[in-house]
Order: C-alpha cells, then sequence, then structure tokens
C-alpha cells in the first residue's frame, strides 16, 4: 500500500534519531543543535597535531580547561603554543585542576604566566576546603576564536603519544567540534572558570558570534556537577540503556556503575540488546578500580552482558553508541565518581555517520581484546574473590 510506512532501514537519518532526541531533550531540559561538523580523532597521533594547529592559528581567543597537564614533550609543546598566541597579542585562558594537574612542570606555569597567559587554578588544595578536595573538574575543553571546540577523553601528557600500539601509547579519542555545539563547550569552560575570575567574558576579545551551520549532527552538550542527588548527566546515561533496542556498546577507562545502572545494563541484555563494554586489560593504569567493579561482573555476565578487556595498552576513552544511532561522549567515565562527584561535559550526538566511525573503531579495538570467559570467571581464585570484596566499599567513590 502506498500509504505504508517504508522500512526503518530507508528512513532518513533525521527521521530514525528523532525518538531519541526528544525523550533526552525531554528528561533533561537541555534543546540539541543542529548544523554542527564533528571530526572524530583517534589517539594522540591524530588529537595532539590537531589541537596544536588550531591553537596555532588562533588569532583572537583560546580557552582551554583540562583536567590531567602533567610533565613531558606534548605539554612542553602545548605551553610554548599558548605562550606564542599570548605574546602575539591573543587573550589565552588556561584553568588546571589543582588535582589532576600537579604534576606539571612549575617552569612551564611560570613560563605561561609571564607570557601573559591567565592561567588559573580549580580548586586549589591549600584552600583546603573539605567540600571542594573531592570535587575536581574532570573536564576536557579547547575552543579557538569561539569557532571551533575540542573535547573527549585525553590529557596533556605523553603517555596519549603515538597510537596506541603498546603500553606506552594510550588508547584514546576526542573529538573536533564546529557548528552551534561550540556555544555549549565554551560554557562548560565558561562554568568553572567564574569559579576563579570575576570576568567572564571581554567585549575586547568576546563577541559570541551566531555560529554558522558547518555539517549535520545534531548535538546536545550536557554538563555533568557534583551533587548530593542526580545530575542531567547521570539522567543521560540511563536514558540511554533504556532506550538501546538492539545494541549498545561501552567503552570507558573507569567501570564503577552503581546498582541502577548495573540494573539497567542487566535488563538491557534481558530484553534481548546486544550490550558490549570494552574496559582496560592488563595495562589498567587503577587496578583497584577495576577490582571494585569486578565484584559485579557475575551478575553482568549471567544477564548476557558482553565484558571485554584491551590488550595492547590503557583503554581510557569514553563512548557509548545506541542502535548505531546516538553517541555519548566526552569526559565523563561510566561510574559513581562521573555522575556524582566531578565536574564533566559530554555530548549525545545523533549522528548515525558519526556513530558508524566509533562503531567501526569498536570492533577495531575488539579484535585486540579478550572477552572474558563466563565460565573461567566463575571459577577465579579464592584471593582475586578477596580482593574483591576487600575494595568494594570504595565503589560509591570510585
Amino acid at each position: 500500500m502506498t500509504g505504508d510506512r517504508p522500512h526503518p532501514s530507508v528512513l532518513d537519518a533525521d527521521e530514525r534519531v528523532s525518538p531519541s532526541r526528544r525523550t533526552l531533550e525531554g528528561v533533561v531540559g537541555i534543546p540539541a543543535t543542529e548544523g554542527n561538523r564533528v571530526t572524530v580523532l583517534r589517539n594522540g597521533y591524530e588529537i595532539f597535531p590537531a589541537m596544536l594547529d588550531a591553537i596555532r592559528g588562533a588569532e583572537r581567543t583560546i580557552d582551554f580547561l583540562t583536567f590531567v597537564y602533567w610533565k613531558g614533550e606534548i605539554g612542553t609543546e602545548m605551553a610554548e603554543a599558548l605562550c606564542r598566541r599570548a605574546k602575539a597579542g591573543a587573550r589565552v585562558r588556561v584553568l588546571l585542576d589543582a588535582w589532576g594537574s600537579r604534576p606539571i612542570e612549575p617552569r612551564l606555569v611560570d613560563d605561561m604566566i609571564e607570557c601573559g597567559v591567565h592561567l588559573r587554578w580549580f580548586r586549589p588544595l591549600r584552600r583546603l576546603r573539605l567540600g571542594e578536595v573531592n570535587h575536581r573538574t574532570h573536564r576536557k575543553v579547547l575552543v579557538v576564536d569561539e569557532s571551533v571546540a575540542f573535547t573527549g577523553g585525553v590529557g596533556i601528557s605523553d603517555l596519549w603519544n603515538g597510537d596506541a600500539r603498546n603500553e606506552h601509547e594510550w588508547r584514546d579519542t576526542h573529538f573536533k567540534i564546529e557548528g552551534p555545539a561550540v556555544d555549549g563547550l565554551r560554557a562548560a569552560f565558561l562554568d568553572n572558570w567564574a569559579e576563579t575570575d570575576q570576568a567572564i567574558f571581554e567585549a575586547e576579545f568576546d563577541r559570541f558570534p551566531t555560529q554558522l551551520a558547518l555539517g549535520q549532527s545534531v548535538i546536545q552538550c550536557v554538563r555533568g556537577a557534583s551533587s548530593a542527588g542526580g545530575s542531567d548527566l547521570a539522567s543521560v546515561f540511563r536514558t540511554l540503556l533504556q532506550l538501546a533496542q538492539r545494541q549498545l556498546r561501552v567503552t570507558t577507562a573507569y567501570f564503577v556503575p552503581d546498582d541502577d545502572l548495573t540494573q539497567r545494563l542487566c535488563d538491557a541484555a534481558t530484553r534481548g540488546v546486544r550490550v558490549q563494554i570494552l574496559l582496560p586489560g592488563p595495562f589498567a593504569d587503577k587496578r583497584f578500580v577495576q577490582l571494585a567493579a569486578e565484584v559485579d561482573y557475575a551478575g553482568l555476565i549471567e544477564s548476557g552482558v558482553e565484558l571485554w578487556n584491551f590488550q595492547p595498552s590503557m583503554m581510557h576513552a569514553k563512548i557509548m553508541t545506541v542502535d548505531g544511532l546516538v553517541a555519548n561522549v566526552g569526559s565523563a567515565n561510566f561510574n559513581n565518581r562521573s555522575l556524582h562527584f566531578d565536574e564533566e561535559i559530554n555530548m549525545v550526538i545523533f549522528d548515525p555517520s558519526v556513530v558508524d566511525t566509533l562503531d567501526r573503531h569498536f570492533d577495531s579495538d575488539l579484535e585486540r581484546s579478550v572477552r572474558i570467559d563466563p565460565r573461567r570467571w566463575k571459577r577465579r581464585p579464592l584471593l582475586q574473590r578477596l580482593k574483591e570484596r576487600l575494595v568494594a566499599p570504595l565503589r560509591g567513590v570510585s
């Protein structure tokens, strides 16, 4: 019949993603923006050159926020690039988390300040305010000339250099964004910057231009903030798990879901969704976080959830894809800390073409991963079970 709806496979992208978009807009109350261009950057050998090129080409403004800024060649190169633009007359603002960026070389801090970089520390440890110590900014945001932005999982450290070929080259994904969603990422920077400086914007530099439509991606920017109860970001995670109908893929560096998220993962697998979770393997940088999660592996595996361990290096990416249509990406891990303790920024990308790229990367990563065998897991040693129980009390803050 001519009035029959076409098969879902031939529906256009907008019609296929519309139900998910409207659900998430209704749940968190944040409208998505259209006309964005997304460039997926895989591993340091793609990520750092793209960020440095943007910085070196800056004409008016650079806003840079990160949790990790450690010693090494990439940290030096980044500081030198920021200094050159500040000397050239651009306004350069750098915001470093006081805990995560402690290992930065002091000379780099001095150099940037001397060159005119406006450098601030987010929640300095010397203040000893108990309400702040355990609540950090884990956001990674770079915005250049109010027109191009970067976000994702990468920190400023030589650990991210290379292409995840061995344990010295971490696996991660970052995103270059052009279009209206740049405003949402800049707002995440300004949200944290406002704690450190009264000048949120300056008429001399900040124009707040109308963002041009440069691509086809629809993006919803969602900030996660430390809070006593729920958060918008937690609502995004829970909603996506409930929306999944066919396929759910999660890549995360630190997997310590609370009871509700764990149950939603099990429920999805039980109703027929193929749930695959890709986690760090032998080169995990925080073994205690692995142990904190492993106490719940049995229930997940029994429900049909596939758990995989990445073998070549530390897996640090933070990506969720749903049914080949929607991606949830950014700085947040699949854990209680990201959803309730730390400041985060994520993007929900409604674009099957971007999701297809991320799913192909996931498939490639699985080829270098090992699935946890249900039978072997049941027979794991008593010592392993004891360690899991000992670390279990840390689940709430991991």
